[in-house]
């Protein structure tokens, strides 16, 4: 993996003449864990989508480049709210994905050793419909992991898992990830306390970088410095536009 680069976004983004945020600013620092909090409807999985290059239908004036001024495409690695995974390939075609859409070598080895980090070295041969949700999103943070990009866009990618599993995921995420540049756009505010090495709230008035508490990430979801942030940015999230 090469370098992690910060990122930095600028502008103003329109579809069919409708705006759909800015003009705002968005600084993510490099090698770090950044949360994008902020109700629906302003933006937020637009934006994240400017960044990988899927936002097509979009109209985008203004500059979304990284620190180090090199390209973005190929570096970057997209983990969405629904697991995508493909029906009928099993979970290590579905890890291996990228490299055969690409016309690559699929790395069966490195594939089925990433299953086992995520602990599902016993499922590697079943098919999504055999795996439970929490299984299916663990499958679909491997296939994350094993494209290897030093920049990962995280939409949404525990809301569907249910609390227990959503809280083993993202502190199997945290640490997986660590040392790459993470843009997580969120609506919940449990999910930024916890995660956020920094956290950034998006409203239709722009972008706010919120001040963390000093603690290790992933939080503890108890502690008490956790639910006092948790509280604070609910608050934030309720008086917002």
């Amino acid at each position: 993996m090469s370098a992690a680069p910060a990122l930095r976004l600028c502008g103003r983004a329109t579809i069919n003449g409708a705006v759909i945020f800015g003009p705002l600013s968005l600084d993510v620092p490099a090698g770090e864990w950044t949360c994008l909090l902020g109700p629906s409807g302003v933006g937020k999985s637009t934006l994240l989508r400017l960044l990988g290059g899927i936002a097509d239908e979009v109209a985008f004036e203004g500059t979304a480049t990284p620190s180090d001024s090199a390209p973005l495409a190929g570096r970057i690695a997209l983990m969405a709210q629904n697991d995508l995974l493909m029906p009928w390939l099993d979970a290590v075609a579905n890890v291996t994905l990228g490299a055969r859409l690409r016309g690559e070598a699929a790395e069966r080895d490195r594939a089925i050793a990433l299953l086992e980090r995520v602990g599902l070295a016993d499922h590697a041969a079943k098919r999504p419909d055999a795996l439970s949700g929490g299984q299916r999103q663990r499958v679909a943070l491997a296939r994350t992991l094993m494209e290897d990009r030093p920049v990962v866009l995280l939409d949404e990618p525990f809301s569907a898992l249910d609390a227990r599993s959503r809280a083993r995921v993202q502190d199997l995420a945290a640490e997986l990830l660590t040392g790459r540049t993470v843009l997580h756009v969120t609506h919940d505010a449990a999910e930024a306390a916890r995660l956020g090495r920094n956290v950034l709230l998006m409203t239709r008035a722009g972008i706010t970088r919120i001040e963390v508490p000093k603690t290790h990430t992933p939080r503890r979801f108890d502690a008490p410095e956790s639910l006092a942030f948790q509280g604070q940015l609910l608050r934030l999230l309720m008086e917002s536009k």
